[in-house]
């Protein structure tokens, strides 16, 4: 009996895993293949840099005009979760002074 429950806990677990990384705290976020072009070409380019634990904040009004898009990151942290705040904090630091209307979202791959 043994082998089955602990097998039915592997299960439990593996099952659960995938789920665990796409949670990423209490922002709302956005996929990748979402961003406007110029946006995703910024987040490859510094994707290479990232740790599991590195975040990055996008708000954008508009898919071409480059004045009304921003991409803030969180790179080089120890805690997820402050990478998370941080680049939060950035983005809407930034998106006020941009006049963006939409909200700031986490980038999520």
């Amino acid at each position: 009996m043994k082998i089955k429950s602990g097998l039915v806990w592997a299960g439990l677990w593996w099952a659960l895993v995938p789920h665990a990384n796409a949670v990423i705290g209490p922002y709302p976020t956005i996929r990748v293949k979402e961003l406007p072009d110029p946006l995703r070409s910024v987040w490859v380019e510094l994707k290479p840099e990232m740790t599991p634990m590195s975040h990055c904040a996008v708000a954008f009004d508009s898919h071409t005009d480059g004045e009304k898009m921003l991409i803030r990151c969180s790179i080089h942290i120890k805690m997820s979760a402050e990478g998370e705040r941080r680049a939060m904090r950035y983005c809407e630091e930034k998106r006020a002074e941009k006049n963006i209307k939409a909200p700031c979202r986490l980038v999520q791959e």
